[in-house]
């Protein structure tokens, strides 16, 4: 996925309201963009960092750009738009690099389904074996450590715990059910649910991998000019 128009670059001031972020252009102006993701962001909008944002040509919109990409001053990147996941996912299965989801003759987005009043991300379908449900997460939250540890998710997500109990279902009825861990910071390398921020969903997890329901994780390259889906990464079980 290109950007275009090409990103530009601020510095962050603040985030707040969840939904807004202040930030100061190179000459010294200050703006407020929009800001997609709905979650904690916790490591990911500290003040000082480098913010690369979009603009919107759709003059209906309040706040026409939209915050993109943190930069730390590590050189970490991380993918904040959380809109972005689904995107990149589609797009990979397209291009053949989520090797385990190939081979399918429809891919479907946005499909209602299940006992909870659902939307399935992505649903791949085959008259020749049973349909394959995807939800997507992105993972954006680096362990304090700096040890390339990652966790999902970064605060309680009853949402997220709604999602596992309807792949279970899927798992049970005999179609394929599949967890998509997008993986949007460029200083993780593995994965574990963060059982210290939401227990449940670590216990609802183990629950859907013993019903069946397959957890892949897919690293994406990150920079201002693009960002895809690469390559496959390992998830590691909570000890709890």
């Amino acid at each position: 996925m290109k950007f275009d128009p090409k990103l530009e670059s601020a510095t962050l001031i603040k985030r707040y309201k969840r939904f807004l972020a202040d930030i100061t252009l190179p000459d010294g102006s200050m703006r407020t963009i929009h800001c997609a993701n709905t979650g904690a962001m916790t490591g990911c909008a500290d003040e000082g960092d480098t913010v690369w944002f979009s603009t919107s040509d759709n003059p209906k919109r309040k706040y026409p750009n939209s915050w993109e990409l943190t930069q730390k001053p590590n050189g970490n990147v991380i993918a904040i738009n959380t809109i972005r996941a689904n995107q990149l996912a589609v797009e990979a299965i397209n291009n053949g690099v989520i090797t385990e989801l190939q081979g399918y003759e429809t891919l479907r987005t946005e499909v209602k389904y299940g006992q909870e009043s659902s939307k399935i991300d992505i649903l791949l379908e085959d008259n020749q074996r049973p349909s394959c449900y995807i939800e997507v997460k992105s993972v954006t939250l680096l362990d304090s450590e700096q040890n390339g540890q990652g966790y999902f998710p970064d605060a309680v997500t009853t949402r997220g715990q709604k999602h596992l109990r309807e792949l279970i279902e899927v798992a049970n009825s005999g179609q394929r059910a599949v967890l998509l861990f997008t993986i949007l910071h460029s200083g993780i390398e593995k994965v574990s649910a963060a059982h210290h921020i939401d227990a449940k969903y670590d216990y609802l997890l183990k629950q859907a991998q013993a019903a069946g329901v397959e957890v892949l994780c897919y690293k994406a390259q990150l920079s201002p000019q693009t960002i895809q889906l690469q390559k496959a990464i390992e998830f590691i079980n909570s000890e709890h």
